[in-house]
């Protein structure tokens, strides 16, 4: 009697164990969205290093040895075409001045006595022409002084901006000193080198009479409110980077855009046909890309993918996934390789339209 009761107590035991265990098994069962990729026309971004550059930007330099005697401007000031910035003290050009004058005078005297006497035949015609080239040297003596007092008073060539001093009023500056620099920044040139690859690309895709249209990105992260053009290639290719210089020239009327800051050249380029997929739909094993694919028994398979172009939150796949198959969009650290799920369906378009994407 007591081996039967223990027989019908370990049946029990059994089959409350088994049900258990079915039931934790049922209960492990989670639950997932999935999606499938989206095929679709769409813009790819690609982003560029750049340099911003004023159309002009000149150095101004002393043009005579001197004591800079007076600056009419200071730093980060807007001045106009020519302004008067810095004066040398014009002493000793006015003064060589004045004697080129009193030269050019005599010579002229001169000239004119030994003209009176050629006409009345009391010398010869060679000492009029001897006296008619002292004239001459004389007249480009003082045209020369006279440039030499201009150039002590140095004004802008343009409308501009300045830059900071490297002299000081009582300095003695010599000849070519840098006394500052003027950029004109109604109009900024933004260079950004691009791979030979892409250079090709563009050269086989753009027509002669088209210009290719890029947004500029600050050093905030903002969009600047204007497009640019690009406006020149240069001629050679850096042999050491394998890259090329691209020119865009950007409008600048609010004045933002200043010589020497840096940016991003965001340069769209449309991407037909396009097997679309969500960023955070992958995982990454040794630089290689990879999603989980639900198949039609619920079951998680880790699959390779090649990535084409990379868009906000979105990945272009160009090999390793159909467009038919379902793949898991949440949750990827909580399943492993041939795990079952329940899968929970979204449609590939409401799944995207939740991300930043660029598409036509």
């Amino acid at each position: 009697m007591n081996k039967i009761i223990i027989n019908i107590s370990l049946f029990v035991l059994i089959a409350i164990a088994s049900c258990k265990s079915h039931n934790e098994s049922h209960k492990s069962l989670m639950r997932f969205p999935v999606t499938n990729p989206l095929r679709k026309d769409t813009l790819t971004t690609r982003t560029y290093v750049s340099q911003i550059h004023s159309a002009r930007h000149i150095e101004l330099r002393a043009l005579e040895k001197g004591y800079l005697e007076k600056i009419y401007v200071d730093e980060g000031q807007f001045v106009k075409k020519g302004q008067l910035m810095f004066q040398i003290m014009p002493r000793l050009y006015q003064a060589e001045l004045k004697r080129a004058q009193a030269e050019t005078e005599f010579a002229e005297i001169e000239y004119q006595n030994t003209k009176k006497l050629v006409e009345t035949n009391v010398v010869s015609p060679n000492e009029l022409a001897l006296s008619k080239a002292k004239l001459d040297k004389a007249k480009a003596e003082l045209a020369l002084a006279q440039v030499h007092l201009d150039f002590t008073q140095i004004r802008a060539p343009f409308d501009g901006i300045m830059d900071h001093l490297h002299v000081r009023e009582g300095s003695l500056v010599e000849e070519g000193e840098l006394l500052t620099t003027l950029s004109d920044n109604h109009e900024m040139w933004v260079y950004f080198n691009v791979p030979e690859a892409e250079y090709l690309d563009y050269k086989s895709k753009v027509k002669e009479d088209s210009i290719m249209e890029v947004q500029l990105r600050l050093a905030n992260n903002k969009l600047f409110e204007y497009f640019g053009k690009v406006t020149a290639i240069e001629a050679d290719f850096n042999n050491e980077t394998g890259n090329i210089a691209f020119r865009a020239t950007f409008p600048n009327p609010k004045g933002l855009l200043r010589h020497g800051e840096t940016g991003n050249i965001l340069v769209k380029r449309p991407l037909k046909n396009a097997l679309l997929i969500p960023q955070k739909a992958t995982f990454e094993i040794l630089d290689q890309h990879y999603v989980f694919v639900v198949d039609k028994n619920n079951i998680v398979h880790s699959r390779h993918i090649n990535v084409g172009a990379e868009l906000p939150h979105l990945y272009e796949v160009k090999a390793g996934l159909k467009e038919s198959e379902s793949i898991l969009i949440e949750g990827l650290r909580k399943v492993r390789d041939e795990d079952e799920v329940i899968p929970e369906f979204q449609k590939p378009e409401e799944v995207l339209s939740q991300l930043d994407l660029y598409a036509e």
